[in-house]
């Protein structure tokens, strides 16, 4: 991975966690703990979309899957919190 890569993947996981905290309302971490969300769930929804055999391409493809990731992520650790 270059450090373009590197750089748009730090971005689009970013711009995931920010929607994911405004999708699961109350169930966020503030700015800087949703952006690390959205990165984390970056790879948890490349991970379920690979499982699942889904294939996102391009750029709206890379942010949907984060923003998926991001939300099943968020609603995970919600259920932990609340045990």
């Amino acid at each position: 991975m270059d450090i373009q890569s590197l750089i748009m993947f730090l971005i689009i996981g970013a711009v995931a966690g920010w929607l994911a905290g405004l999708i699961m309302k109350g169930r966020g971490f503030g700015l800087l703990g949703n952006i690390v969300v959205g990165i984390i769930g970056a790879l948890v929804g490349g991970f379920l979309f690979g499982v699942l055999g889904l294939a996102a391409g391009g750029l709206i493809g890379a942010l949907i899957t984060a923003v998926i990731g991001a939300v099943v992520l968020l609603f995970l650790i919600g259920l932990i919190r609340k045990a």
